[in-house]
């Protein structure tokens, strides 16, 4: 079916639309900073660790004695050595963490090691036999029993190892997911700023082209250069008000393409048509901004048509593509590099997944573009 194009521009672009000039600029996503140490959020394990190895270890060992839960010296040394464990917990942990600012396991394993172990044994092991021997003072034991101190020494070494090593394991998966989610989201960021610099040349390459028709027409024919100038301004109010969008209507698109061609008409006559084929289901399908128009600019450019040979360009809808084909008359002179489809081809990329295709069928061009549906 044949659609005639509108001489004043597409509908979308008419009536009280958003004015452009008071539309704000797209922000861009801002680009994270990589983590440099993953926050240590560990307060309910040191609520339970803490008293767990003050009440736990002291008991294995024997550092009771004959005191028995009677006493209130049984239950002042559950507090003794409770804060004894917060201690070594806490002083530890303070080494673990003042460590990973400076050394990190992929440049400085052997020195990360050597420092947590120096660290551990040179504190943990002096405040416990201190602590220990305190103490056996302050119940009244005969005398300081400096083997079960030993075996609570090695004990609280062993068991801060351990702990550190549980830490450090946590702390690497955790490094790990935090990194991805960092790379991925700089992945995202350089994706949409490259996104957003394809867009921005659509504009300028648009307009320079119309003012060179524009250009054509004041010298050869001023009524219809003002007719051209008008539409010309309906036609950027489109670009300027879709431009920043991924991604537009179909009905929409095709209902500028319709436009676009009106001005081609105002500069060429009857030279240039375009139909429209196929248009069910067409309310359902989105499609990059300016994608039609890119490929109809593209036809006139590189092809020679006059009135007795128009240059007919067939839009056709399919279920998920849309395919702009021409005749293929090449003009004699080389013609400049299409970097027009090279920048649609790298916008239907980015935001649909998938490129165009260009077809060369002998006697007929045809790009073809990836569609979506609204659903999706």
């Amino acid at each position: 079916m044949t659609r005639e194009p509108s001489r004043s521009g597409p509908p979308a672009a008419r009536g009280n639309g958003p004015k452009p000039e008071n539309r704000k600029p797209k922000p861009v996503l801002a680009v994270p900073k990589l983590p440099g140490h993953v926050i240590l959020n560990d307060l309910r394990i040191r609520l339970a660790g803490i008293p767990f190895f003050g009440i736990v270890i002291p008991n294995l060992a024997g550092l009771f004695g004959p005191i028995g839960p009677r006493s209130a010296l049984y239950w002042l040394g559950y507090a003794w050595f409770v804060l004894l464990s917060g201690l070594i917990w806490q002083g530890n942990r303070y080494f673990l963490i003042q460590q990973r600012r400076y050394y990190d396991w992929f440049d400085h394993a052997w020195r990360k090691v050597t420092l947590l172990l120096f660290a551990n044994v040179f504190y943990t092991a002096p405040l416990t036999a201190l602590m220990l021997a305190a103490w056996y003072r302050f119940a009244g034991f005969a005398a300081v029993d400096w083997s079960v101190i030993r075996l609570v020494t090695l004990m609280n070494v062993v068991c801060v190892v351990f702990i550190t090593h549980v830490y450090e394991t946590v702390y690497l998966i955790q490094q790990r997911e935090s990194d991805l989610v960092a790379v991925a989201r700089l992945d995202r960021a350089r994706a949409e700023a490259e996104l957003l610099a394809l867009k921005s040349q659509v504009s300028p390459h648009f307009l320079f082209n119309s003012l060179n028709a524009l250009a054509h027409l004041i010298l050869s024919d001023p009524q219809r250069a003002l007719r051209f100038t008008e539409g010309l301004a309906d036609t950027y109010r489109y670009i300027l008000t879709n431009g920043e969008r991924d991604l537009v209507p179909l009905a929409d698109e095709l209902a500028f393409a319709e436009g676009y061609v009106g001005l081609l008409q105002l500069r060429f006559g009857d030279a240039v048509r375009m139909v429209v084929e196929g248009q069910d289901g067409i309310d359902s399908l989105l499609v990059p901004p300016i994608s039609i128009q890119v490929a109809l600019e593209n036809a006139v450019k590189h092809n020679v048509f006059d009135r007795e040979s128009p240059l007919l360009v067939r839009v056709r809808v399919s279920a998920e593509r849309v395919s702009v084909s021409n005749p293929l008359r090449p003009k004699a002179a080389p013609g400049s590099p299409r970097l027009g489809l090279a920048n649609l081809d790298e916008r239907c990329r980015r935001v649909t997944g998938q490129g165009i295709e260009v077809r060369l069928g002998g006697s007929e061009f045809e790009v073809v573009m990836p569609a979506l549906h609204t659903s999706a």
